[in-house]
């Protein structure tokens, strides 16, 4: 059986040689800031303005990510809550150099916070406030 992604494709990057350590291997920091960034599009446009992270709930690493992969992140939502958004957030990568090799590398929850111009917490317009 093959495995699948859950959730929504948010964004496609590939691993350059500037994001790695000395070893040669991609940072955490790195993957986990792409994470960031696909939760945070996809919970823009549910919240239909500004969020912000406020926390990073788990982060699981299964995988190390290399130089040439293209990372993939799939956000699927877990709740709304009045100012909130939870989703979990999914990392595969394509090993271009493995004849197309595709795994789940890192997966988390992350929570976004709605906020106004003055970075304080709005609520979230009506929306169906249940699990997608």
């Amino acid at each position: 059986m093959k495995k699948k992604h859950k959730g929504d494709l948010s964004i496609q990057v590939v691993a350059m040689p500037a994001e790695t350590n000395p070893s040669g291997d991609v940072f955490g920091g790195w993957l986990i800031s792409q994470m960031d960034i696909a939760g945070g599009i996809f919970c823009q446009k549910i919240a239909k303005g500004r969020v912000v992270t406020v926390a990073l709930n788990s982060t699981t690493f299964r995988y190390p990510v290399f130089v040439g992969d293209i990372l993939s992140c799939f956000v699927k939502l877990i709740r709304i809550g009045t100012t909130s958004i939870t989703v979990h957030i999914e990392a595969w990568v394509n090993r271009a150099f493995e004849e197309g090799k595709i795994i789940k590398v890192t997966e988390g929850d992350f929570t976004y916070v709605k906020v106004d111009k003055n970075r304080k917490p709005e609520v979230i317009k009506k929306v169906n406030r249940k699990k997608a």
